[in-house]
Protein backbone atom coordinates (compact mmCIF):
# COMPACT_ATOMS: atom_id res chain seq x y z
CA UNK A 1 0.00 0.00 0.00
CA UNK A 2 1.63 3.51 -1.05
CA UNK A 3 1.68 5.83 2.34
CA UNK A 4 -0.55 8.95 1.56
CA UNK A 5 1.62 10.95 3.44
CA UNK A 6 4.70 10.37 0.65
CA UNK A 7 2.39 10.26 -2.36
CA UNK A 8 -0.59 12.00 -3.75
CA UNK A 9 -2.18 10.03 -6.51
CA UNK A 10 -5.01 11.89 -8.34
CA UNK A 11 -6.17 8.88 -11.05
CA UNK A 12 -3.33 7.90 -12.76
CA UNK A 13 -1.04 11.08 -12.08
CA UNK A 14 1.61 10.74 -9.30
CA UNK A 15 2.63 14.06 -7.72
CA UNK A 16 5.73 14.01 -5.63
CA UNK A 17 6.73 16.85 -3.55
CA UNK A 18 10.35 17.07 -2.39
CA UNK A 19 9.62 16.77 1.34
CA UNK A 20 7.75 13.34 0.45
CA UNK A 21 10.52 12.35 -1.65
CA UNK A 22 12.94 13.09 0.71
CA UNK A 23 11.40 11.27 3.22
CA UNK A 24 11.04 8.27 1.49
CA UNK A 25 14.77 7.77 -0.31
CA UNK A 26 16.22 8.62 3.49
CA UNK A 27 16.17 5.15 4.38
CA UNK A 28 17.72 4.29 1.17
CA UNK A 29 21.03 6.41 2.36
CA UNK A 30 20.77 5.55 5.84
CA UNK A 31 21.13 1.79 4.14
CA UNK A 32 24.23 2.55 2.41
CA UNK A 33 26.18 2.68 5.38
CA UNK A 34 24.40 -0.46 6.80
CA UNK A 35 25.64 -4.17 7.36
CA UNK A 36 22.90 -5.05 4.99
CA UNK A 37 22.96 -8.53 2.96
CA UNK A 38 22.80 -7.90 -0.98
CA UNK A 39 19.67 -9.42 -1.16
CA UNK A 40 18.01 -7.24 1.37
CA UNK A 41 19.53 -3.81 0.22
CA UNK A 42 17.92 -5.07 -3.00
CA UNK A 43 14.71 -5.80 -1.84
CA UNK A 44 14.62 -2.54 -0.02
CA UNK A 45 15.81 -0.96 -3.29
CA UNK A 46 12.64 -2.41 -4.88
CA UNK A 47 9.92 -1.50 -2.32
CA UNK A 48 11.21 1.94 -2.15
CA UNK A 49 10.83 1.87 -6.18
CA UNK A 50 6.85 0.82 -5.94
CA UNK A 51 6.14 3.15 -3.29
CA UNK A 52 7.01 6.17 -5.28
CA UNK A 53 6.01 5.38 -8.34
CA UNK A 54 3.25 2.55 -7.84
CA UNK A 55 2.72 -0.13 -10.38
CA UNK A 56 2.57 -3.79 -10.28
CA UNK A 57 5.63 -5.22 -10.84
CA UNK A 58 9.45 -4.23 -10.21
CA UNK A 59 12.56 -6.11 -11.05
CA UNK A 60 16.51 -5.23 -10.99
CA UNK A 61 18.85 -6.82 -13.37
CA UNK A 62 22.52 -7.31 -13.68
CA UNK A 63 23.89 -7.09 -16.91
CA UNK A 64 26.40 -9.86 -17.55
CA UNK A 65 27.85 -10.23 -21.04
CA UNK A 66 24.85 -10.12 -23.38
CA UNK A 67 22.77 -11.43 -20.69
CA UNK A 68 20.70 -9.87 -18.61
CA UNK A 69 20.12 -11.68 -14.29
CA UNK A 70 17.46 -10.74 -12.34
CA UNK A 71 18.45 -10.00 -8.58
CA UNK A 72 15.40 -9.07 -6.97
CA UNK A 73 12.01 -9.18 -8.21
CA UNK A 74 8.73 -7.61 -6.96
CA UNK A 75 5.30 -8.85 -8.21
CA UNK A 76 6.87 -10.98 -10.31
CA UNK A 77 6.56 -14.85 -10.12
CA UNK A 78 9.24 -16.10 -8.09
CA UNK A 79 10.62 -18.43 -11.43
CA UNK A 80 11.53 -15.15 -12.99
CA UNK A 81 14.84 -15.18 -10.89
CA UNK A 82 15.67 -18.57 -12.46
CA UNK A 83 15.49 -17.05 -15.95
CA UNK A 84 18.82 -15.30 -18.25
CA UNK A 85 17.69 -13.12 -20.71
CA UNK A 86 19.22 -13.17 -23.57
CA UNK A 87 19.36 -8.63 -24.53
CA UNK A 88 19.57 -9.61 -28.39
CA UNK A 89 16.16 -12.24 -28.01
CA UNK A 90 14.71 -9.09 -26.32
CA UNK A 91 14.33 -6.20 -27.81
CA UNK A 92 12.87 -3.93 -25.15
CA UNK A 93 16.09 -4.75 -22.95
CA UNK A 94 17.75 -3.72 -25.86
CA UNK A 95 16.27 -0.62 -26.41
CA UNK A 96 16.58 0.37 -22.97
CA UNK A 97 20.03 -0.40 -22.56
CA UNK A 98 20.92 1.68 -25.85
CA UNK A 99 20.54 5.17 -23.67
CA UNK A 100 21.32 6.72 -20.31
CA UNK A 101 17.81 7.83 -19.89
CA UNK A 102 14.89 6.09 -18.87
CA UNK A 103 12.33 4.91 -21.49
CA UNK A 104 8.91 4.42 -21.44
CA UNK A 105 7.08 1.88 -23.84
CA UNK A 106 3.72 3.28 -25.28
CA UNK A 107 1.00 0.87 -24.30
CA UNK A 108 0.34 -0.40 -28.33
CA UNK A 109 3.79 -1.37 -28.66
CA UNK A 110 4.60 -4.00 -30.88
CA UNK A 111 8.06 -5.14 -29.03
CA UNK A 112 7.17 -7.90 -27.34
CA UNK A 113 7.29 -7.79 -23.41
CA UNK A 114 9.29 -10.02 -21.40
CA UNK A 115 7.29 -9.88 -18.46
CA UNK A 116 3.79 -10.96 -20.28
CA UNK A 117 2.30 -13.43 -18.39
CA UNK A 118 4.74 -13.47 -15.21
CA UNK A 119 3.22 -10.90 -12.84
CA UNK A 120 1.81 -12.40 -9.90
CA UNK A 121 -1.71 -12.26 -8.87
CA UNK A 122 -3.72 -11.21 -12.09
CA UNK A 123 -6.39 -13.29 -13.00
CA UNK A 124 -7.67 -13.12 -16.72
CA UNK A 125 -5.41 -10.26 -17.84
CA UNK A 126 -1.70 -11.50 -18.63
CA UNK A 127 0.27 -8.79 -20.76
CA UNK A 128 1.88 -6.04 -19.15
CA UNK A 129 0.70 -2.68 -20.86
CA UNK A 130 2.85 -0.16 -18.95
CA UNK A 131 6.23 -0.51 -18.94
CA UNK A 132 8.87 1.78 -17.89
CA UNK A 133 12.61 0.69 -17.72
CA UNK A 134 15.93 2.86 -16.56
CA UNK A 135 19.61 2.06 -17.51
CA UNK A 136 21.94 1.97 -13.95
CA UNK A 137 25.52 2.59 -14.78
CA UNK A 138 28.26 1.84 -12.60
CA UNK A 139 31.57 4.15 -13.15
CA UNK A 140 30.44 4.90 -16.84
CA UNK A 141 29.58 1.55 -17.86
CA UNK A 142 26.40 0.05 -18.38
CA UNK A 143 25.63 -2.07 -14.64
CA UNK A 144 21.78 -3.30 -15.39
CA UNK A 145 18.43 -2.51 -15.71
CA UNK A 146 15.51 -1.41 -13.25
CA UNK A 147 11.87 -1.77 -14.48
CA UNK A 148 8.61 -0.68 -13.53
CA UNK A 149 5.31 -2.31 -14.69
CA UNK A 150 1.54 -1.63 -14.74
CA UNK A 151 -1.35 -3.41 -16.25
CA UNK A 152 -3.17 -0.23 -16.63
CA UNK A 153 -1.79 1.44 -19.31
CA UNK A 154 -1.91 5.00 -18.21
CA UNK A 155 -0.31 4.20 -14.73
CA UNK A 156 2.75 6.19 -15.55
CA UNK A 157 1.17 9.13 -17.69
CA UNK A 158 2.42 11.98 -15.59
CA UNK A 159 5.46 10.03 -13.73
CA UNK A 160 7.66 12.68 -12.26
CA UNK A 161 11.05 12.52 -13.97
CA UNK A 162 13.23 14.71 -11.88
CA UNK A 163 12.26 12.27 -9.02
CA UNK A 164 12.70 9.33 -11.30
CA UNK A 165 16.69 10.37 -11.48
CA UNK A 166 17.11 11.34 -8.22
CA UNK A 167 15.76 7.83 -7.09
CA UNK A 168 18.29 5.84 -9.81
CA UNK A 169 21.06 7.97 -8.62
CA UNK A 170 20.18 6.33 -5.61
CA UNK A 171 19.71 2.84 -6.81
CA UNK A 172 22.95 3.17 -8.59
CA UNK A 173 24.86 3.89 -5.47
CA UNK A 174 23.28 1.25 -3.47
CA UNK A 175 24.47 -1.04 -6.32
CA UNK A 176 27.98 0.61 -5.92
CA UNK A 177 27.69 -0.07 -2.42
CA UNK A 178 27.34 -3.70 -3.26
CA UNK A 179 30.13 -3.99 -5.89
CA UNK A 180 32.44 -2.19 -3.38
CA UNK A 181 31.71 -4.94 -0.39
CA UNK A 182 32.27 -7.76 -2.95
CA UNK A 183 35.27 -6.44 -4.21
CA UNK A 184 36.69 -6.00 -1.08
CA UNK A 185 36.04 -9.47 0.23
CA UNK A 186 37.90 -10.93 -2.56
CA UNK A 187 41.30 -11.34 -1.24
CA UNK A 188 43.42 -9.77 -3.80
CA UNK A 189 44.07 -10.36 -7.43
CA UNK A 190 43.93 -13.84 -7.93
CA UNK A 191 40.29 -14.54 -6.56
CA UNK A 192 39.28 -11.24 -9.34
CA UNK A 193 41.06 -13.21 -12.01
CA UNK A 194 39.06 -16.86 -10.58
CA UNK A 195 35.80 -15.08 -10.56
CA UNK A 196 36.35 -13.67 -14.26
CA UNK A 197 36.83 -16.99 -15.26
CA UNK A 198 33.98 -18.47 -14.19
CA UNK A 199 31.82 -15.91 -15.49
CA UNK A 200 33.76 -16.89 -18.84
CA UNK A 201 32.64 -20.36 -18.20
CA UNK A 202 29.51 -19.70 -17.18
CA UNK A 203 29.04 -17.53 -20.30
CA UNK A 204 30.45 -20.61 -22.68
CA UNK A 205 28.69 -23.34 -21.54
CA UNK A 206 25.22 -21.61 -20.78
CA UNK A 207 25.32 -23.11 -17.62
CA UNK A 208 25.52 -21.80 -14.22
CA UNK A 209 24.58 -23.27 -10.54
CA UNK A 210 21.16 -21.94 -9.89
CA UNK A 211 19.53 -21.47 -6.36
CA UNK A 212 19.03 -19.73 -3.44
CA UNK A 213 17.98 -22.59 -0.86
CA UNK A 214 20.43 -23.99 2.68
CA UNK A 215 21.64 -27.31 0.43
CA UNK A 216 22.76 -25.31 -2.59
CA UNK A 217 24.49 -22.34 -0.90
CA UNK A 218 26.28 -24.78 1.14
CA UNK A 219 27.67 -26.60 -2.06
CA UNK A 220 28.49 -23.65 -3.25
CA UNK A 221 30.65 -22.47 -0.46
CA UNK A 222 32.14 -25.77 -0.42
CA UNK A 223 33.08 -25.29 -4.32
CA UNK A 224 35.15 -22.23 -3.42
CA UNK A 225 37.02 -23.96 -0.73
CA UNK A 226 38.15 -26.30 -2.44
CA UNK A 227 38.75 -24.87 -5.84
CA UNK A 228 41.63 -22.68 -4.67
CA UNK A 229 43.79 -26.12 -3.79
CA UNK A 230 45.18 -28.99 -5.96
CA UNK A 231 43.20 -31.15 -3.74
CA UNK A 232 41.07 -34.71 -5.76
CA UNK A 233 37.85 -34.21 -5.42
CA UNK A 234 35.51 -36.85 -5.34
CA UNK A 235 31.52 -35.71 -6.25
CA UNK A 236 28.99 -37.94 -5.02
CA UNK A 237 25.41 -37.60 -5.77
CA UNK A 238 22.43 -39.33 -7.68
CA UNK A 239 21.68 -39.36 -11.46
CA UNK A 240 20.79 -35.96 -12.69
CA UNK A 241 21.98 -33.47 -10.02
CA UNK A 242 24.51 -31.86 -12.10
CA UNK A 243 27.83 -33.13 -11.20
CA UNK A 244 29.51 -31.97 -13.89
CA UNK A 245 28.45 -28.71 -13.93
CA UNK A 246 29.75 -28.63 -10.11
CA UNK A 247 33.27 -30.17 -11.72
CA UNK A 248 33.24 -27.11 -14.23
CA UNK A 249 32.63 -24.88 -11.48
CA UNK A 250 35.82 -25.99 -9.34
CA UNK A 251 38.09 -25.83 -12.21
CA UNK A 252 36.82 -22.35 -13.47
CA UNK A 253 37.69 -20.97 -9.75
CA UNK A 254 40.92 -23.23 -9.53
CA UNK A 255 44.60 -21.45 -10.57
CA UNK A 256 44.20 -23.82 -13.21
CA UNK A 257 41.29 -22.14 -15.08
CA UNK A 258 43.35 -20.54 -17.91
CA UNK A 259 44.08 -24.52 -19.01
CA UNK A 260 42.15 -27.04 -20.48
CA UNK A 261 39.34 -29.07 -18.59
CA UNK A 262 39.36 -32.51 -20.13
CA UNK A 263 36.31 -34.87 -19.84
CA UNK A 264 36.02 -38.57 -19.77
CA UNK A 265 32.47 -40.57 -19.11
CA UNK A 266 33.90 -43.76 -17.97
CA UNK A 267 30.55 -45.61 -18.65
CA UNK A 268 30.39 -44.95 -22.01
CA UNK A 269 34.02 -46.58 -23.06
CA UNK A 270 33.99 -50.44 -23.61
CA UNK A 271 36.68 -51.95 -21.36
CA UNK A 272 39.33 -52.50 -23.95
CA UNK A 273 39.35 -48.55 -25.14
CA UNK A 274 39.80 -47.32 -21.79
CA UNK A 275 43.43 -47.53 -21.30
CA UNK A 276 44.08 -45.72 -24.74
CA UNK A 277 41.57 -43.43 -23.96
CA UNK A 278 43.08 -42.59 -20.61
CA UNK A 279 47.15 -42.40 -21.19
CA UNK A 280 47.11 -42.51 -25.19
CA UNK A 281 48.89 -45.28 -27.74
CA UNK A 282 51.51 -45.54 -30.17
CA UNK A 283 51.09 -46.79 -33.18
CA UNK A 284 50.53 -50.60 -34.13
CA UNK A 285 50.21 -51.11 -30.25
CA UNK A 286 46.82 -52.66 -31.47
CA UNK A 287 44.82 -53.40 -34.11
CA UNK A 288 43.52 -50.05 -35.63
CA UNK A 289 46.41 -48.02 -33.85
CA UNK A 290 47.32 -46.51 -37.27
CA UNK A 291 48.73 -43.39 -35.47
CA UNK A 292 50.04 -42.31 -32.23
CA UNK A 293 47.12 -40.45 -30.04
CA UNK A 294 47.50 -38.88 -26.79
CA UNK A 295 45.37 -39.44 -24.02
CA UNK A 296 43.67 -37.35 -21.72
CA UNK A 297 45.36 -37.11 -19.45
CA UNK A 298 47.92 -35.64 -22.29
CA UNK A 299 45.54 -33.74 -23.24
CA UNK A 300 44.98 -31.98 -19.76
CA UNK A 301 48.70 -31.84 -18.58
CA UNK A 302 48.66 -28.46 -16.59
CA UNK A 303 44.96 -28.60 -16.28
CA UNK A 304 42.49 -30.73 -14.87
CA UNK A 305 41.17 -34.38 -15.73
CA UNK A 306 37.23 -34.88 -14.76
CA UNK A 307 36.20 -38.67 -15.13
CA UNK A 308 32.60 -38.97 -14.81
CA UNK A 309 31.13 -42.20 -13.04
CA UNK A 310 34.22 -43.28 -11.82
CA UNK A 311 33.18 -46.04 -10.35
CA UNK A 312 32.57 -48.41 -13.84
CA UNK A 313 36.66 -47.98 -14.33
CA UNK A 314 37.86 -51.79 -14.42
CA UNK A 315 40.31 -52.68 -12.08
CA UNK A 316 42.68 -52.66 -14.43
CA UNK A 317 42.62 -49.43 -15.41
CA UNK A 318 41.96 -48.74 -11.55
CA UNK A 319 45.74 -49.80 -10.80
CA UNK A 320 47.28 -47.93 -13.67
CA UNK A 321 45.43 -44.72 -12.60
CA UNK A 322 46.85 -44.96 -9.07
CA UNK A 323 50.62 -44.77 -10.28
CA UNK A 324 50.02 -41.95 -12.39
CA UNK A 325 48.28 -40.14 -9.23
CA UNK A 326 51.16 -40.75 -7.46
CA UNK A 327 53.93 -39.77 -9.12
CA UNK A 328 52.85 -38.21 -12.39
CA UNK A 329 54.26 -40.68 -14.67
CA UNK A 330 52.29 -42.35 -17.20
CA UNK A 331 52.80 -44.75 -20.81
CA UNK A 332 51.14 -44.71 -23.91
CA UNK A 333 50.12 -48.32 -25.00
CA UNK A 334 52.95 -49.91 -26.90
CA UNK A 335 55.68 -47.72 -25.32
CA UNK A 336 58.47 -48.01 -23.46
CA UNK A 337 58.78 -44.33 -22.72
CA UNK A 338 57.42 -42.46 -19.41
CA UNK A 339 55.68 -39.37 -19.76
CA UNK A 340 55.18 -36.72 -16.54
CA UNK A 341 52.16 -34.29 -16.38
CA UNK A 342 50.53 -32.43 -14.26
CA UNK A 343 47.25 -32.96 -13.79
CA UNK A 344 44.60 -31.85 -11.05
CA UNK A 345 41.85 -34.76 -10.68
CA UNK A 346 38.69 -34.62 -10.30
CA UNK A 347 36.34 -37.35 -10.11
CA UNK A 348 32.36 -37.74 -9.75
CA UNK A 349 29.73 -41.00 -9.18
CA UNK A 350 26.70 -41.97 -8.12
CA UNK A 351 27.67 -45.52 -6.60
CA UNK A 352 28.81 -45.62 -2.87
CA UNK A 353 32.15 -46.44 -3.57
CA UNK A 354 32.69 -47.78 -0.29
CA UNK A 355 30.25 -50.77 -0.54
CA UNK A 356 32.20 -51.08 -3.85
CA UNK A 357 35.14 -51.79 -1.89
CA UNK A 358 33.77 -53.64 0.60
CA UNK A 359 32.06 -56.06 -2.09
CA UNK A 360 35.68 -56.42 -3.91
CA UNK A 361 34.67 -54.71 -6.99
CA UNK A 362 36.44 -51.12 -6.45
CA UNK A 363 40.34 -50.63 -4.96
CA UNK A 364 40.61 -49.61 -1.85
CA UNK A 365 44.28 -47.49 -2.55
CA UNK A 366 42.43 -46.02 -5.50
CA UNK A 367 39.23 -44.75 -3.49
CA UNK A 368 41.03 -43.22 -0.59
CA UNK A 369 42.98 -41.91 -3.30
CA UNK A 370 40.24 -40.47 -5.17
CA UNK A 371 38.38 -39.40 -1.58
CA UNK A 372 40.17 -36.50 -0.75
CA UNK A 373 37.99 -33.98 -0.61
CA UNK A 374 34.60 -35.70 -0.98
CA UNK A 375 31.87 -33.28 -2.25
CA UNK A 376 27.98 -34.60 -2.15
CA UNK A 377 25.48 -32.69 -4.26
CA UNK A 378 22.34 -32.47 -2.97
CA UNK A 379 18.94 -34.03 -4.95
CA UNK A 380 16.75 -31.56 -6.01
CA UNK A 381 14.48 -33.06 -3.29
CA UNK A 382 16.34 -31.77 -1.05
CA UNK A 383 16.23 -28.08 -2.65
CA UNK A 384 13.03 -26.88 -1.81
CA UNK A 385 11.74 -24.05 -3.69
CA UNK A 386 15.17 -23.93 -6.28
CA UNK A 387 13.10 -26.01 -8.40
CA UNK A 388 11.25 -22.97 -9.38
CA UNK A 389 14.15 -20.98 -9.52
CA UNK A 390 15.57 -23.93 -12.40
CA UNK A 391 12.30 -24.15 -14.02
CA UNK A 392 12.28 -20.48 -14.94
CA UNK A 393 15.92 -20.48 -16.17
CA UNK A 394 14.91 -23.65 -18.51
CA UNK A 395 11.50 -22.07 -19.46
CA UNK A 396 13.47 -19.14 -20.42
CA UNK A 397 16.03 -21.72 -23.02
CA UNK A 398 12.73 -22.99 -24.44
CA UNK A 399 11.21 -19.68 -25.28
CA UNK A 400 14.12 -18.85 -27.34
CA UNK A 401 14.50 -22.12 -28.68
CA UNK A 402 10.61 -22.60 -29.54
CA UNK A 403 10.10 -18.98 -31.13
CA UNK A 404 8.11 -17.92 -27.97
CA UNK A 405 7.65 -14.06 -26.52
CA UNK A 406 7.12 -16.31 -23.12
CA UNK A 407 6.51 -19.56 -21.66
CA UNK A 408 4.77 -19.06 -18.04
CA UNK A 409 4.11 -22.04 -14.95
CA UNK A 410 0.50 -21.93 -13.94
CA UNK A 411 -0.19 -21.81 -10.08
CA UNK A 412 -0.93 -25.70 -9.98
CA UNK A 413 2.17 -26.23 -12.54
CA UNK A 414 4.09 -24.74 -9.71
CA UNK A 415 2.76 -26.43 -6.79
CA UNK A 416 2.94 -29.94 -8.42
CA UNK A 417 6.89 -29.15 -9.46
CA UNK A 418 7.34 -28.74 -6.05
CA UNK A 419 5.57 -31.80 -4.40
CA UNK A 420 7.05 -33.94 -7.22
CA UNK A 421 10.70 -35.75 -5.48
CA UNK A 422 12.28 -35.39 -8.74
CA UNK A 423 13.76 -39.01 -9.31
CA UNK A 424 15.69 -37.98 -12.13
CA UNK A 425 17.01 -34.86 -10.41
CA UNK A 426 17.95 -31.62 -12.58
CA UNK A 427 18.08 -33.31 -15.96
CA UNK A 428 14.26 -34.25 -15.63
CA UNK A 429 13.41 -30.87 -14.61
CA UNK A 430 14.62 -29.78 -17.78
CA UNK A 431 13.48 -32.51 -20.50
CA UNK A 432 9.73 -32.16 -18.50
CA UNK A 433 10.08 -28.50 -19.31
CA UNK A 434 11.26 -29.26 -22.72
CA UNK A 435 8.76 -32.09 -23.30
CA UNK A 436 6.15 -30.45 -22.26
CA UNK A 437 6.75 -27.56 -23.60
CA UNK A 438 6.94 -28.69 -27.18
CA UNK A 439 3.62 -30.96 -26.71
CA UNK A 440 1.69 -27.78 -25.07
CA UNK A 441 3.03 -25.72 -28.04
CA UNK A 442 1.75 -28.92 -30.83
CA UNK A 443 -1.96 -28.70 -29.15
CA UNK A 444 -2.28 -24.97 -29.30
CA UNK A 445 -3.72 -24.55 -32.73
CA UNK A 446 -3.93 -20.95 -32.66
CA UNK A 447 -0.19 -20.01 -31.68
CA UNK A 448 -0.19 -17.73 -28.65
CA UNK A 449 1.97 -14.87 -27.66
CA UNK A 450 2.05 -16.75 -24.23
CA UNK A 451 2.14 -20.71 -23.71
CA UNK A 452 1.36 -21.64 -20.14
CA UNK A 453 1.77 -24.57 -18.75
CA UNK A 454 -0.53 -26.34 -16.42
CA UNK A 455 -0.11 -29.31 -14.10
CA UNK A 456 -1.81 -31.26 -16.61
CA UNK A 457 1.11 -30.98 -18.90
CA UNK A 458 3.48 -32.43 -16.41
CA UNK A 459 1.49 -35.26 -16.00
CA UNK A 460 3.04 -35.63 -12.57
CA UNK A 461 0.09 -37.15 -10.90
CA UNK A 462 -0.35 -38.12 -7.02
CA UNK A 463 0.02 -41.58 -8.06
CA UNK A 464 3.41 -40.83 -9.88
CA UNK A 465 4.46 -39.12 -6.72
CA UNK A 466 3.42 -42.22 -4.03
CA UNK A 467 5.35 -44.16 -6.58
CA UNK A 468 8.79 -43.02 -5.85
CA UNK A 469 7.96 -41.63 -1.96
CA UNK A 470 6.46 -44.98 -0.56
CA UNK A 471 8.35 -48.21 0.16
CA UNK A 472 8.79 -50.12 -2.35
CA UNK A 473 6.34 -53.21 -1.03
CA UNK A 474 3.56 -50.71 -0.89
CA UNK A 475 3.63 -49.14 -4.09
CA UNK A 476 0.97 -50.76 -5.69
CA UNK A 477 -1.06 -50.83 -3.23
CA UNK A 478 -4.36 -48.48 -3.97
CA UNK A 479 -2.83 -46.46 -6.55
CA UNK A 480 -4.70 -45.14 -8.75
CA UNK A 481 -2.99 -46.15 -12.41
CA UNK A 482 -2.63 -44.04 -15.32
CA UNK A 483 -3.85 -46.00 -18.53
CA UNK A 484 -1.71 -45.22 -21.23
CA UNK A 485 -3.20 -44.33 -24.84
CA UNK A 486 -1.49 -46.84 -26.83
CA UNK A 487 1.05 -49.80 -26.82
CA UNK A 488 3.38 -48.02 -27.51
CA UNK A 489 2.59 -45.72 -24.78
CA UNK A 490 1.99 -48.37 -22.18
CA UNK A 491 5.33 -49.74 -22.67
CA UNK A 492 7.56 -46.72 -22.47
CA UNK A 493 5.22 -46.12 -19.39
CA UNK A 494 6.33 -49.85 -18.37
CA UNK A 495 9.94 -49.68 -19.10
CA UNK A 496 10.34 -46.11 -16.91
CA UNK A 497 8.24 -47.28 -13.74
CA UNK A 498 10.58 -50.61 -13.63
CA UNK A 499 14.14 -48.42 -14.10
CA UNK A 500 13.20 -46.08 -11.71
CA UNK A 501 11.80 -48.86 -9.54
CA UNK A 502 15.40 -50.80 -9.48
CA UNK A 503 17.26 -47.27 -9.32
CA UNK A 504 15.68 -46.56 -5.99
CA UNK A 505 16.23 -50.08 -5.04
CA UNK A 506 19.84 -49.72 -5.73
CA UNK A 507 20.39 -45.98 -4.11
CA UNK A 508 20.87 -44.79 -7.78
CA UNK A 509 23.41 -47.18 -9.05
CA UNK A 510 23.31 -47.94 -12.36
CA UNK A 511 25.52 -50.66 -12.75
CA UNK A 512 23.49 -52.78 -10.30
CA UNK A 513 20.65 -51.92 -12.24
CA UNK A 514 22.07 -53.18 -15.79
CA UNK A 515 23.38 -56.57 -13.63
CA UNK A 516 19.77 -57.25 -11.82
CA UNK A 517 17.97 -56.29 -15.51
CA UNK A 518 20.63 -58.40 -17.23
CA UNK A 519 21.26 -55.44 -19.63
CA UNK A 520 24.48 -54.19 -21.61
CA UNK A 521 25.55 -50.93 -19.86
CA UNK A 522 26.13 -49.38 -23.23
CA UNK A 523 22.06 -50.70 -23.99
CA UNK A 524 20.73 -49.11 -20.51
CA UNK A 525 22.42 -45.82 -21.30
CA UNK A 526 20.68 -45.28 -24.59
CA UNK A 527 17.38 -46.64 -23.02
CA UNK A 528 17.61 -44.26 -19.77
CA UNK A 529 18.70 -41.00 -22.22
CA UNK A 530 15.40 -42.22 -24.38
CA UNK A 531 13.22 -42.46 -21.63
CA UNK A 532 14.85 -39.13 -20.33
CA UNK A 533 16.32 -40.72 -17.33
CA UNK A 534 19.62 -39.33 -18.37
Amino acid sequence: MVNPTLVKETGNIVNLTAEALLDALTPLILDLSRDLSDHERYRRLLSSLRTLFPGDAAALLRLDGDTLVPLAIDGLSSDTLGRRFRVSDHPRFEQLLSGPEPTRFAADSDLPDPYDGLVQGVAGKLHVHDCLGCPLFIRGRPWGLLTLDALDPARFDAIDMASLRAFLSLAAATVSVVERIDTLARTGEEERRRAEAYRQASSQTHRELIGSSDAHNHLVKEIEVVAGSDLTVLITGETGVGKELVANAIHALSLRANKPLISLNCAALPDTLVESELFGHVRGAFSGASTDRRGKFELADGGTIFLDEVGELPLVAQAKLLRVLQNGQLQRIGSDHEHKVDVRLIAATNRDLAEEVRAGRFRADFYHRLSVYPLRVPPLRERGRDVLLLAGNFLEENRSRLGLLSIRLAADAQAALLHYPWPGNVRELEHLIGRSALKALAANRERRRILTLTAADFALSNASTQAHTQPQENSNAGETQIVPKDFRSAVTEFERNMLLDTLARHNQNWAAVARELGLDRANLNRLAKRLGLK
